[in-house]
């Protein structure tokens, strides 16, 4: 700390630890910067310091919800111990890796070779024991974490098809695995339970899906017997000009499913690109279609109404 702390004190220190740190601080870090344990213990008595875990805080009461969250794992990761590590969910959250619902409960795991804890630390955290290898653990923003590869093999023994599915497209499209480190899951998972059902979900994965709810759009169709015949459609006009990208295609009949998420298609700006990009579409031929995140709850809600567009179109074309 020597240069940092001419002229600076304690509280000013921790804030700058703090805002490198998910906005939490440890105990000791608030010893070594010169308050006493019984002064940490009247700025958390007094509300001015929130505790997260046994020995770790956070100063700050307004940081956002997705900081806070960030807090949560950090503090998890640190209060357990050396040799702890964000697992599952958890570290695939870490990775930036979408596809699962988003829980409240963090996921972390201690070395096998030392004891669990035998009572729980917080009802928001899950204490696991992994048993990992050789480069199976990483670091993500100073957080110990399984690596992205080890993450999903994980996981996908542990969800359905849906959500294994749309964890491996989007770690797929982001960069976080590469086609090899698909091809070697099967050998990574041999033997675990759900490793039969597991390589089943590795055969439909496509990393040109760009968020779960095309993932899931587009198992819809495949169940239904409707499959798109390419995703991330160019459509361009006779002189090259790009028109749009659909999200699930339908080369022959010229038909194109967009996938609405909330987020991708929330703001006034992203409508009003929607509807130009649209309107360019179906002048130029293209019949579009639009689902949301509730349409793919229904079994046979998209695929029975692309085949009922699929028919129009070529009804049309007759």
């Amino acid at each position: 700390m020597g240069g940092q702390g001419v002229g600076v004190g304690p509280h000013q220190l921790l804030r700058h630890i703090a805002a490198g740190q998910d906005g939490m601080i440890t105990l000791g870090q608030a010893l070594h910067v010169g308050l006493t344990r019984d002064q940490v213990r009247q700025l958390h008595r007094s509300g001015r310091w929130r505790r997260i875990l046994r020995g770790c805080f956070v100063p700050d009461a307004e940081l956002s919800e997705s900081t806070r969250r960030r807090a949560r794992i950090r503090a998890a990761v640190v209060s357990l111990g050396p040799g702890a590590f964000a697992v599952l969910d958890t570290a695939l959250e870490m990775h930036g890796i979408a596809g699962l619902w988003r829980s409240s409960q963090v996921h972390v795991s201690v070395p096998v070779h030392r004891p669990r804890p035998q009572r729980a630390l917080a009802p928001w955290l899950t204490v696991h024991q992994v048993t990992v290898g050789p480069g199976d653990i990483g670091e993500v923003a100073g957080v110990r974490t399984t690596s992205p590869l080890r993450t999903i093999s994980d996981v996908v023994l542990r969800v359905d098809r849906y959500p294994a599915v749309s964890v491996l497209d989007s770690a797929l499209n982001q960069g976080r695995i590469d086609a090899a480190q698909l091809e070697a899951i099967p050998r990574l998972i041999r033997g675990r339970r759900g490793a039969v059902a597991a390589r089943s979900y590795l055969a439909e994965a496509d990393g040109r899906a760009q968020s779960p709810l095309e993932t899931r759009s587009r198992l819809r169709c495949i169940d239904g017997r409707v499959p798109p015949d390419t995703l991330q459609l160019e459509v361009r006009d006779d002189d090259g000009y790009l028109l749009g990208i659909g999200d699930l295609g339908w080369r022959g009949p010229r038909v194109i499913a967009e996938a609405d998420g909330r987020d991708a298609h929330s703001t006034p700006e992203a409508a009003y690109a929607d509807r130009r990009r649209q309107n360019r579409l179906v002048n130029a031929g293209w019949t579009i279609l639009r689902f949301t995140w509730q349409d793919t709850l229904h079994p046979t809600y998209i695929p029975h109404t692309v085949r009922q567009a699929i028919a129009a179109a070529r009804q049309q074309q007759r």
